[in-house]
């Protein structure tokens, strides 16, 4: 009886054991899920489309729920961080080189690479009555510092140099140039009027109610802003949803009426 006893009493410990073993692991499992799941979308973001993404993710947080984290910068600099690993889930570029390149790479997952706003370039000064004209006119005398973007990791930077060659001033201008990490930053510049004058994204005049000239877009290349999936995202699902509401008729127009140029479908 004693054995029989003994073996029973080993049986319910074994049994016993055997559950809470299973019991721990789909407890584990749930908040390993709960965790991927709660887990916010990180956006790695172009310097002057943040301000409008951010308004638009308002609506769309209410929408689906989804919780974001926006990283901006300038779209070469962040271009290199997610070649080095940088975990991000979407990469929205001010241009279309950077994602193709990465494309290329083998670096986004399947079909995910879309143009999502074509960007315009601006003059802005703190003199408001200021014409292009007198921009053109003015290069040939004495000028004050001139602001721009960094022309090899901020796309709004190329188109700004690309624009002072196509007037013929980007020699006149080089000694004088303040060049901003990115375009907020060379906007801040002028903005706060450590600088007098310079080139800018449009959006960020619109969405700041300020005076400005849209640059004519044959002076400088198309400024094509394309967004990817990344390759190694674990919030796929999540990433597929903003593009999708993204890319909609309706926000797309929201896009245009933030300063931006309007996409042509293809």
């Amino acid at each position: 009886m004693k054995l029989y006893s003994s073996t029973k009493s080993l049986s319910c410990f074994i049994t016993s054991l055997l559950l809470s073993v299973i019991f721990s692991h789909s407890v584990l499992s749930k908040t390993i899920d709960n965790q991927v799941n709660n887990k916010p979308l990180r956006i790695a973001v172009a310097s002057n489309f943040t301000p409008a993404l951010k308004k638009l993710l308002i609506d769309f947080h209410q929408h689906t729920n989804i919780s974001t984290q926006i990283i901006s910068g300038a779209t070469g600099a962040m271009f290199i961080q997610i070649q080095h690993g940088a975990p991000f889930d979407i990469f929205f570029a001010a241009d279309s080189i950077r994602p193709k390149e990465l494309e290329r790479q083998g670096l986004i997952a399947t079909d995910s690479r879309h143009t999502y706003a074509k960007g315009q370039l601006a003059f802005l000064s703190i003199n408001s009555e200021e014409t292009l004209t007198d921009f053109k006119k003015s290069s040939q005398e004495s000028q004050p510092r001139f602001a721009i973007a960094n022309p090899d990791t901020a796309p709004y930077g190329k188109a700004a140099r690309e624009t002072l060659e196509y007037l013929g001033l980007w020699q006149q201008y080089k000694p004088k140039l303040i060049i901003g990490m990115n375009i907020n930053q060379t906007f801040a510049q002028i903005r706060t009027q450590a600088v007098s004058r310079g080139l800018v994204a449009n959006s960020q005049l619109v969405l700041n109610d300020l005076p400005g000239i849209i640059i004519p877009s044959n002076y400088h290349q198309p400024i094509e802003q394309q967004l990817v999936i990344l390759k190694n995202s674990t919030n796929i699902d999540k990433a597929q949803h903003l593009i999708d509401y993204l890319l909609s008729p309706a926000i797309q127009q929201k896009i245009v009426s933030f300063g931006y140029a309007e996409v042509e479908q293809h």
